[in-house]
């Protein structure tokens, strides 16, 4: 049974109301399903537990399909569990059978992302690309006490605190996302994860260490101040002197901080091409 305002009980006498005209406002995923159905009882819970997440932005409508057989027939529901998503009273989405939650979550993500308003997740998100860390690490993590697998929260969360200089806390976080766009994206920030980590735990002021290790170390201290365009000025004036600095780490380490600031940010491209020009 459901039981929560994201998660509903549907019939034949509501469904116009719940579903058909909910849809011109909100995604609308149904989920026709059998008490008998031993794959809908696998799909069920992760359906449910996806629209109880923050920044989910739809409603997921429970049909017991055997008690409203018409709306089977109507929506030619051949086999269970069958998932419909509505939006603007039409079937934009549907998939047959049960599915591990990654694909479900990718499932529901790309049609909230083409028909959804914004949430919670697009406000934490639209904090990163205006490089407002602090909101960003804030409307992440209250992402992640209501959804602590959550990985675009995972992946979010990680970015703020890396661009604020923290490393050892982003490194575990990154390491939880398994798959996914989020899993590609975290590889790449892991560098930097670990980079700012060493920094944390291992750099201290009384090291002997050579001027161009200093300059290497100062990009760390720039970082906890939030100024991630200076910390790549100066990563790159590292590698202007040595482009092989510490057998390609600090390359790799630019690469890194390129991909914290993100695709959508308009200061990545121009790092891309002057990282290339002091390469090659």
């Amino acid at each position: 049974m459901a039981n929560s305002s994201n998660v509903i009980d549907v019939n034949e006498g509501s469904f116009e109301q719940d579903v058909i005209q909910r849809s011109a406002n909100t995604l609308v995923v149904v989920d026709f399903w059998a008490p008998w159905c031993g794959p809908c009882r696998m799909l069920g819970p992760v359906l449910e537990k996806l629209a109880n997440e923050p920044g989910s932005n739809f409603v997921l409508a429970k049909v017991n399909s055997d008690n409203n057989q018409n709306l089977s027939w109507r929506y030619q529901v051949r086999g269970i569990p069958a998932v419909k998503a509505f939006k603007d009273g039409k079937v934009v989405g549907e998939f047959v059978g049960a599915r591990p939650e990654p694909m479900v979550r990718d499932f529901i993500q790309g049609l909230v992302g083409a028909n959804g308003g914004e949430s919670d997740l697009d406000v934490a998100q639209e904090a990163l690309e205006e490089m407002d860390w602090a909101a960003a690490e804030a409307g992440f993590r209250a992402i992640l006490d209501e959804a602590p697998e959550h990985r675009a929260g995972l992946l979010g969360l990680s970015r703020a605190l890396l661009a604020q200089g923290h490393g050892c806390e982003p490194e575990r976080l990154l390491k939880l996302i398994k798959s996914g766009p989020e899993f590609v994206a975290a590889e790449k920030l892991t560098v930097l994860a670990r980079y700012l980590c060493s920094a944390e735990e291992e750099w201290t002021d009384e090291d002997e260490i050579t001027p161009l290790e200093a300059q290497y170390r100062h990009v760390a201290r720039l970082l906890s101040r939030g100024n991630v365009p200076a910390a790549l000025d100066g990563l790159l004036d590292v590698l202007r002197a040595n482009k092989q600095y510490r057998k390609g780490q600090a390359r790799e380490l630019a690469l890194s901080l390129i991909a914290l600031l993100g695709e959508k940010n308009k200061l990545a491209a121009g790092y891309r091409s002057e990282l290339a020009m002091v390469l090659y």
